[in-house]
């Protein structure tokens, strides 16, 4: 397993959902428009992208969780079992925390 390569993916997703996440904290910031029609369109697309921020901040955060286990040492093993997560598993989701069998 090449944990730098794992790394660098982490760092590089991290860094691409903090952009996003700071676009949708201005696109939310921007003032609601007079018309009250246009207004609640605008709303639609503010829970719209809440929803994604919420999912994107989940996400930072497992990706966050990923990065510690790089550093103390303990990334690539199951949390649940203790067993080590396949490397196909890691390419596929470089934040799993749980080997295939402990994620079902």
């Amino acid at each position: 397993m090449d944990v730098q390569f794992h790394k660098q993916t982490l760092l590089s997703r991290r860094a691409s959902l903090v952009g996003d996440l700071s676009d949708i904290e201005q696109a939310l910031d921007a003032p609601m428009p007079q018309d009250w029609e246009d207004r609640a369109t605008e709303r639609q697309g503010d829970e719209v992208l809440e929803a994604m921020g919420q999912v994107e901040i989940a996400e930072l955060r497992r990706i966050d969780a990923a990065l510690s286990r790089i550093e103390d040492g303990t990334y690539g093993t199951c949390l649940s079992c203790g067993d080590r997560i396949s490397d196909a598993r890691l390419m596929a989701v470089p934040d799993a925390a749980l080997c295939r069998n402990c994620a079902k």
